[in-house]
């Protein structure tokens, strides 16, 4: 594959992410703040850490991109 086709299937990832997130966005309030997400809260600020989010994120791209790789 070329750069070119590269570049078209990651913007059709993108395009397909912002439609699910424009319209489940609601529905979707639980991602990010999951059990084992770090946050540290003060009088003058706050850290955030979103750990166990982006490990679940991250197997669920995987598993996309294993089936897709089988698949084709």
């Amino acid at each position: 594959m070329n750069a070119g086709k590269y570049i078209i299937a990651i913007g059709l990832v993108l395009i397909l992410v912002g439609v699910v997130v424009y319209f489940f966005g609601d529905k979707l309030t639980w991602l990010g703040r999951l059990p084992g997400d770090i946050r540290i809260e003060g009088k003058n600020g706050g850290f955030y850490f979103p750990i166990v989010t982006c490990l679940v994120i991250s197997l669920l791209l995987n598993l996309i991109i294993v089936l897709i790789r089988k698949f084709f």
